[in-house]
This record gives structure tokens, C-alpha cells and sequence, in this order.
């Protein structure tokens, strides 16, 4: 993953000098700001929030959202000129400050502080110990993202060694693992919503444990841009982050029914009580920060996690990488 990564920023780097960003004219005189995500998912519900409730607008943004489907993707579409803004794990962001560029992305706002994917087997287990893998077979991630390392983290808290205990099929792209499981491919799956729920109403699987509860706290997703950007439009960056800290406010002040009710729109091809399951599941282990700063601490987690991975070959400065100054105005103001 970090390889990957690297190498398409190498590439793009090259061209980045002549690039503009995305924003420009929008509509009723909003500027148009493009966001790049790493998923269209309902673990992401504040984002979505504010995007329905028209907390962007109120900010003069014009939001355009793009699923990008992959961190690597999303720093592509950063570099190129493609988006404006970048919402992924920040592990990118230092895979790609390491490089040398000038002109590297910066963390400006956190959303999530729990993993967001849940471990499913074949059959019910209300007695589940992380111990049960032991020589058995896991659908997981790619090296070098966050599910896979989140949940490499978590087998190493508990003892377990995650090259020689289990085996781990990484090589099933994401969004494809809760087929190929139902299938019968392996006897778990690690998987974000909504395919967690959507194997168990199937009948092709069970929710044993959550990785958000088990990892505990770690920087799972945040938005960031180039820094370029970022000193051309603090005025753009500043309305994001306040429209993200409205979202952040609703949902810890509503019920999961409520903010279902809200974000609907987006996952039309959710049923609705499916929808407020999902919600209730991440409310219930305080997935969404209730504000958007992201703390040193926070960063020197996600450094230890990459390091335990294999995936970070020096330290990065915190003050290099995060601004707070945003989150921590946004937060003040609403």
C-alpha cells in the first residue's frame, strides 16, 4: 500500500506546479469545493449529515463528493488537481510526506476515532476471544491501510502473531470480501458497514466482535489537502471544518433513528432498519469525535500502529503533518 502510493505521487508530483485546484464558481454563489472519500460509507454518518442538512451551504461551500475508493486513490485525485480535499486514514499523508515534496497534503480535521469494521463468522459466538483464530483463515485488508493494520494491532495486543498464528487473504479487493465470504471463502471477514449487517440478515454470517472497541482510540479518518491549498483558502478550509463540527454536533446530540432519518438519501439502497442498526452499532462505542481536533497523542498511536506493521520508516513531526488551528476555531464557534 505505501509502495503503491508512493509511486503515484512520485508520478504525479511532477505535474502538480501547473495544476489548480477544484474550487471555483458554484452554485447561488457558493464556492465549489470537491471532496474526494475514501468510501461512501455509514461509518462516515457526521459527514454525511452535514452534507444533508445543508451545513456546507450555510458555509458558502458548494460541495461536490466524489468515492474515490481507496486512500491511494484519494491522494491521486489531491495531487492531480482532481479534488480539493481529501478525507482518508492520514497513514497517506506520512506515506507521502516522506517522498520529499514540498507540496505534501495536511491534516486539518478528524472525524472518526474507533475503527469502523467488525469481525464476522459463520455461526453466533457470544463467547468470541481474539484467541479463536488461531489456525484459521481471515478475509482481511490490504498491507499498509488501516483495517488490516488496526486489526494486526489488535491480534498483537492479544498475543497472536498475524503471519505464523492464522492466515489472512489479502488479496480479494475491498467491498468484494463479503461475497466472497458468504461464497465460502474463509472461515471470518473482517468488514465495514453495511456488509456486516447485510451477511447476518442473509444468514451468511454473524458479528462477533468490533475492531473499534477492541483497538480502542486511533486515528482512523481525516480530511486533509495540500498545503498550497490550504495557504491559498484558510476561508474554504475554515467553513469545511465548521459545516464537519455542525455534523459532529448533531449527531452526538440525536438518536440513531434521527440521524438515519438525516442521511438517508445517501444510502438509498439501505433499508432504514438496516440504516438505524448500522447507526446504533457505531454510536453505541462513540465512533465520531465530538470535535474535530486531532491530537498529538492521537498521532503518535497511528505512528506506533504503523510502525508495528512494517509500514513507516522514520518518525514524522505531528506540527508537520496536523493543523489545528481549524478544528480547534470550529469547535469555539459552534
Amino acid at each position: 500500500m505505501r509502495k503503491k502510493l508512493c509511486a503515484l505521487f512520485c508520478i504525479l508530483a511532477l505535474t502538480a506546479g501547473i495544476l489548480g485546484g477544484c474550487a471555483g464558481s458554484g452554485q447561488n454563489g457558493r464556492t465549489k469545493v470537491t471532496l474526494s472519500e475514501v468510501a461512501h460509507s455509514i461509518f462516515y454518518a457526521p459527514m454525511y449529515v452535514a452534507i444533508e442538512k445543508g451545513y456546507f451551504a450555510d458555509e458558502g461551500i458548494d460541495l461536490e463528493l466524489i468515492n474515490s475508493n481507496g486512500a491511494d486513490k484519494v491522494m491521486t485525485a489531491l495531487v492531480a488537481g482532481e479534488a480539493d480535499i481529501g478525507f482518508m486514514g492520514s497513514e497517506a499523508t506520512i506515506y507521502v510526506y516522506q517522498e520529499g515534496s514540498q507540496n505534501y497534503a495536511v491534516n486539518f480535521a478528524q472525524l472518526t476515532q474507533r475503527a469502523g469494521n467488525f469481525l464476522v463468522g459463520r455461526t453466533a459466538d457470544d463467547d468470541f476471544t481474539w484467541e479463536d483464530l488461531k489456525g484459521a483463515t481471515v478475509l482481511g485488508g490490504r498491507a499498509g491501510g488501516m483495517p488490516q493494520m488496526v486489526f494486526e494491532y489488535i491480534l498483537k495486543k492479544n498475543g497472536i502473531d498475524p503471519k505464523n498464528d492464522l492466515t489472512i487473504i489479502q488479496n480479494i479487493d475491498f467491498g468484494v470480501t463479503a461475497e466472497a465470504f458468504a461464497a465460502g471463502t474463509a472461515d471470518y471477514t473482517v468488514e465495514f458497514e453495511p456488509f456486516a449487517t447485510s451477511l447476518e440478515q442473509a444468514g451468511n454470517g454473524y458479528v462477533i466482535a468490533s475492531l473499534g472497541v477492541d483497538s480502542g482510540y486511533v486515528p482512523y479518518t481525516c480530511f486533509c489537502a495540500l498545503g498550497d491549498y490550504m495557504e491559498k483558502n484558510p476561508e474554504i478550509i475554515q467553513g469545511f471544518t465548521n459545516a464537519i463540527q455542525k455534523g459532529l454536533n448533531y449527531v452526538a446530540g440525536h438518536t440513531p433513528e434521527e440521524i438515519a432519518e438525516v442521511i438517508a438519501p445517501q444510502f438509498a439502497e439501505t433499508d432504514f432498519n438496516a440504516l438505524v442498526t448500522i447507526i446504533e452499532r457505531y454510536y453505541e462505542q462513540d465512533t465520531w469525535k465530538i470535535d474535530a481536533i486531532f491530537t498529538e497523542d492521537a498521532f503518535l498511536l497511528l505512528e506506533d500502529i504503523l510502525k508495528e506493521a512494517g509500514e513507516l520508516s522514520q518518525p514524522v513531526d505531528y506540527d508537520v503533518l496536523v493543523n489545528t488551528e481549524y478544528a480547534v476555531k470550529a469547535r469555539e464557534m459552534n
